[in-house]
């Protein structure tokens, strides 16, 4: 049984009301000594505490107190340690981005969702796509392009009309923000192991910009992408409303 439990709350009153409630009932111990951390708040707040202790391995137990909260379990404070003991572990593997930037700086940054490339002005982007270091498009005018994981399929991803992606199925969805040429292009599925190079074409009159879910460098000339098996984030939620089974629901729904 998990005994100890470290309790995070997004800035918002409700969280924040949640968070004392559950201290008083569970008590907490500092992060750094906890067992399970437990998050309380929305997808967002949910994605900054998976960043903050991706190199800790610890396993997360979010409760949403959100809008959504695709990434988190119902918020209930009786039978907390029970339904942690019972949950169903989910290992999701993130992003890493590479960009180098106009200015000679190379940056770094990972992405749970999706990593994110498009325009900074009001002029299309002009981009080549490289899968495995061979040129598969050579020019594509859009808004910008994404790189999705699954657990990122069903966010930003399927906004743009993008597949979603069942867990498991070891694919990364490749999609397009608003193309125009080639217009019938719809995007790609493509194993796990893909690296994906976005180059930027005519950067100085058409500047770009690539985000790894909330970190963004602007003015890039290009973006690697690749998943990072070495990192893994394991999430924890309900039997009967586990990860998988949302993003299976998702695509029925009409």
């Amino acid at each position: 049984m998990v005994r100890k439990l470290a309790f995070l709350a997004a800035d918002t009153a409700e969280a924040q009301r949640a968070r004392r409630e559950l201290e008083r009932v569970y008590g907490a111990v500092p992060v750094e000594a906890a067992d399970v951390l437990v998050p309380l708040g929305g997808d967002g707040f949910m994605l900054e505490t998976l960043h903050a202790h991706l190199d800790r391995r610890i396993p997360i137990y979010g409760m949403n107190l959100g809008t959504v909260g695709f990434l988190l379990n119902a918020f209930r404070i009786d039978g907390l340690l029970e339904r942690i003991a019972e949950a169903t572990p989910v290992d999701l593997h993130p992003l890493r981005m590479r960009a180098e930037l106009a200015s000679g700086e190379v940056r770094e940054s990972l992405a749970i969702n999706e990593v994110s490339v498009y325009r900074e002005t009001r002029q299309a982007a002009w981009l080549a796509i490289d899968i495995d270091g061979i040129c598969r498009l050579p020019q594509l005018v859009c808004d910008g392009v994404l790189v999705a994981t699954p657990a990122g399929s069903t966010a930003y991803n399927l906004s743009a009309h993008g597949s979603i992606i069942p867990l498991g199925a070891e694919l990364l969805a490749l999609t397009p923000i608003s193309p125009f040429r080639p217009r019938r292009w719809r995007g790609a599925l493509l194993p796990s192991r893909t690296r994906f190079t976005i180059r930027v074409l005519d950067a100085e009159k058409r500047p770009v910009s690539a985000v790894a879910d909330y970190s963004e460098f602007r003015d890039v000339l290009r973006v690697d992408v690749w998943e990072d098996r070495a990192i893994a984030c394991r999430l924890l939620f309900d039997p009967e409303h586990n990860l998988e089974e949302r993003i299976l629901k998702e695509q029925f729904i009409p």
